[in-house]
This record gives structure tokens, C-alpha cells and sequence, in this order.
């Protein structure tokens, strides 16, 4: 049975729109944005309709980085240095400036989005665990370095451990022999292909760590407290350890704990007290005896 040539000719059409594919004139049939916030929006009305919930991309900034916060644009940074998806993540770029992707769900190992163009496409894109050795070695590079789980996920530690966590290949951050990913729209159906709904899909994520930076921990599997923990950990080992016994340095468990101890507390010296029954005017520090009583039959 033939294919209805009205389904040939609209697939036909999409095709031009979202791929490099030209019509009869020699160029691609234009969609123009407006129409393609459009067609997202009336999609995404009919999912709300069925009780659905929806977590659009909005950037906040009209910057080119598009994210604000430091673990948002390590993300997006970290998409930069892919040179081989440039062009395609370039266009995936604008699809996110120009407010396209219309649901984005991160979870353990997974995102999920819904991006509009000339039609509403579906993308997954997989992530696989970060290696549990690739995780040991930067958790204890940042052993007594980050503070707080607070201060982790703020961004705020110093730089050498900042360079430590977004190393490529050895940092936090997926190297792309890591990522696999799907569309729907003719380009990436067969997989494999990094279309510009996949590229908005990756730089919708860092817009999203922009929101919550801890989904970032969450999609590598990996807990961020484990960076603090273990802070902790070997701070406690070094002050009770058998041989070599140390204290703990005073700034140390200020900053690991994040409050301000008291000179009691940070070992100073205190006034020595006079031992009873010693006389402060006693220069020999001997003890005074006691008065001789006469003795009465």
C-alpha cells in the first residue's frame, strides 16, 4: 500500500526545515521562530490538558555563556571544548536563547527533553556513571580543600581544585565517548547523530545547574557530600592516627565546619592558677606552714 503522499510531503517539509536538505528552489523551507514557539507552545498546552508537568528552559541572561552560576557555565564550557559538535551545538545554542525547548527532566544518568521546531521532538540523551576510581581520585584531590557542602555546590573553593573537578576526562564533567543520545526529528532518529535539538537538550542542562547545581551530582551518580566527607575524614585520621600523633589546626576545623571556635577551644594559653594553700607573695613557690598552736592539758 502507498505511503499517503499527503504524510511524504509533510515529512518532506520538516526535513528541509530541521536538516540540510533543500526544496525544488535550492533552499530550505524556513520556519520561522515565532512559529516554532508556536507550535511548542500548543504542545505543550495539550500536555498540561492531560495533568502533565512541564519544566521549560528559560535563560535568565542574555549573554552568549546563557547560564549564570559557575557550575552552569563549567557545563556549557565543558560543550565548547567538544570541537568536533561545534557547528551543531552553535545551533542548539540558539534553539535555547530563543526559548524552544519546552521540558527538561534530569535523573541519574539520563535527560530528558521535548525541543519544538517545526514539529515537537523527543530527545534522550544517556550519560554513563561516572568510573568509581575516577570518583575516588577527585574526591580525595579535594579532601580538606572544600568547606562545606554549601560552598561546593556556590562553586566557591580554590582554583586548584576548580581545575581539578572540570578537568575533561578526569573532572566531574562527561567526555563525550561518555554521552549517547536520540531524537525523534529526521536527523537524529537513527541515533548516533548530534542534531541541534540534541545540542539544546546539552546546553539546556547547564541552564538548568544554573537552578539547582546538585542535579549535576545527581545525573553522574555521584553524591556531592562524599567531597566534604572525606574532608572530614582525613582530618580526623590525622589527629588520632597511632604514630605521629597531630593535633588539628584551629583554622583547620573552622573552615571544615564553618563556625568560629572560641581561644578555649583553639588551645591558647591560659593564666596559670596558684595551687591551693600556696601564698601568692611566695616567691619560692613552697607552701606556708601552718601557725603553731600552744597546746593546752
Amino acid at each position: 500500500m502507498a505511503r499517503d503522499p499527503k504524510a511524504r510531503f509533510d515529512r518532506w517539509r520538516a526535513m528541509a526545515a530541521e536538516s540540510s536538505f533543500t526544496g525544488w528552489s535550492g533552499w530550505p523551507s524556513y520556519v520561522s521562530i515565532t512559529d516554532r514557539r508556536l507550535v511548542g507552545e500548543r504542545h505543550a498546552a495539550e500536555l498540561r490538558r492531560t495533568g502533565r508537568r512541564l519544566a521549560p528552559v528559560v535563560p535568565k541572561t542574555r549573554s552568549r555563556a546563557l547560564a549564570r552560576t559557575f557550575w552552569g557555565r563549567a557545563w556549557c564550557d565543558n560543550l565548547a571544548a567538544y570541537a568536533a559538535l561545534a557547528n551543531r551545538l552553535e545551533r542548539g545554542r540558539r534553539y535555547v536563547r530563543n526559548g524552544l525547548v519546552i521540558d527538561l527532566q534530569i535523573q541519574p544518568g539520563a535527560v530528558a527533553a521535548l525541543v519544538s521546531g517545526s514539529d515537537v521532538y523527543e530527545i534522550r540523551v544517556a550519560i554513563k556513571p561516572m568510573p568509581a576510581s575516577r570518583w575516588k581520585a577527585l574526591v580525595r584531590g579535594a579532601a580538606g580543600r572544600i568547606e562545606s557542602v554549601v560552598e561546593l555546590l556556590a562553586g566557591r573553593f580554590d582554583e586548584g581544585v576548580m581545575a581539578h573537578v572540570c578537568h575533561q576526562g578526569t573532572g566531574l564533567f562527561p567526555v563525550p565517548a561518555e554521552i549517547s543520545y536520540r531524537c525523534t526529528c529526521p536527523d537524529g532518529s537513527g541515533g548516533g547523530w548530534l542534531c541541534k535539538h540534541v545540542g539544546a537538550t546539552l546546553y539546556g542542562v547547564g541552564i538548568r545547574l544554573d537552578e539547582d547545581p546538585e542535579l549535576l551530582f545527581r545525573l553522574r551518580r555521584v553524591t556531592a557530600t562524599d567531597l566534604v566527607t572525606h574532608a572530614t575524614e582525613r582530618l580526623t585520621t590525622a589527629s588520632s592516627g597511632k604514630s605521629g600523633r597531630r593535633s588539628i589546626a584551629p583554622d583547620q576545623l573552622s573552615s571544615v565546619f564553618g563556625i568560629e571556635l572560641d581561644a578555649a577551644s583553639h588551645g591558647g594559653t591560659r593564666e596559670p592558677r596558684a595551687r591551693s594553700g600556696r601564698s601568692a607573695g611566695n616567691g619560692r613557690g613552697k607552701p606556708e606552714r601552718p601557725a603553731r598552736t600552744s597546746r593546752t592539758d
